[in-house]
């Protein structure tokens, strides 16, 4: 089993080929951060679903006319069972009817799962009465130990916060979109620089809607906040010219064979005016190109 994370390389030579990315390995590893990833570049994902059920999606999914057959499901110790257990028979069937099959493990310390979960208060889904959680992990790792044997990737989360693991899916997958990934961060200046960010906008110039009593609880995803930041004139030009800037210079790094670039755009609490802007560079830039992503630090 490979502990490391390397690029898994340019997986995705043919689009008309049907790609299926199976997402599986430790619950609390970062399957949900992961699917989320796909899903923003523009996969058909599921998640939690019953691997006697694949067959039936990838079929669905490759007769959609006029669009890439990209596809990303959750499969995890919920659907516990026989049904589980034959899921290295249904992705081996799979692969041989032709479907390129790419099968994704997250993995993470055991030490670094307890203290998730004792953070986040959730219930293991295989804890039972009289079971620590410590059994059930060692449990869980026991019943997935065959698919991280196949796995065509394995991903260590131990030490990546949401956001790195949200880049390295991305990042590894963005040949499945045509062209260059951008994701799109908004952050609080107060809380540090993104340091994986490769252009920064400081919009703590703008007015900022924190002052208005009626919209300080709310974020720049919020109608109100909205309205407040497109009635302000200097909000729109400043959209404006940083939306110029990116036309004009992103190209030149596309052509540089760049296949990911992160702007991360910050204010002074990263909950109205940088979320606000990302929300509005993001919309503006799907339009166009496939592999938008966004991330709201401050939020999220």
């Amino acid at each position: 089993m490979n502990d490391e994370n390397p690029a898994p390389g340019n997986l995705f030579t043919n689009p008309h080929e049907t790609h299926l990315i199976v997402l599986t390995g430790m619950s609390g590893g970062g399957k949900t951060v992961a699917l989320r990833a796909l899903e923003d570049l523009e996969f058909y994902c599921v998640d939690n679903l019953p691997p006697s059920l694949l067959p039936q999606l990838v079929e669905a999914v490759s007769r959609g006319a006029g669009r890439r057959r990209r596809i990303a499901v959750g499969a995890d110790v919920r659907n516990r069972g026989t049904d589980f257990e034959h899921l290295p028979t249904v992705l081996s069937a799979l692969a041989t009817a032709g479907v390129q099959l790419h099968l994704i493990f997250l993995d993470c310390r055991d030490e670094v799962l307890i203290k998730r979960y004792s953070e986040t208060r959730r219930r293991h889904p295989l804890a039972k009465r009289g079971m620590s959680l410590a059994d059930a992990i060692a449990e869980e790792r026991r019943l997935l130990r065959p698919l991280a044997a196949i796995a065509e990737k394995v991903i260590d989360s131990s030490e990546l916060n949401v956001h790195q693991l949200r880049r390295l899916v991305a990042t590894g997958y963005a040949q499945a979109t045509e062209g260059m990934t951008l994701m799109f961060q908004s952050f609080a200046f107060k809380r540090g620089l993104p340091l994986d960010s490769d252009f920064v906008f400081d919009a703590r110039c703008l007015p900022n809607p924190h002052w208005q009593p009626r919209l300080r609880p709310l974020s720049g995803k919020d109608s109100p906040v909205r309205e407040y930041l497109e009635g302000e004139p200097m909000v729109a030009e400043y959209l404006a010219d940083t939306t110029r800037w990116l036309d004009t210079w992103l190209p030149r790094f596309e052509q540089d064979d760049r296949s990911y670039v992160t702007v991360a755009i910050g204010c002074t609490g990263g909950r109205h005016r940088s979320v606000y802007l990302v929300e509005q560079l993001a919309a503006h830039y799907r339009e166009t190109r496939e592999g938008v992503l966004t991330f709201h630090r401050e939020l999220d």
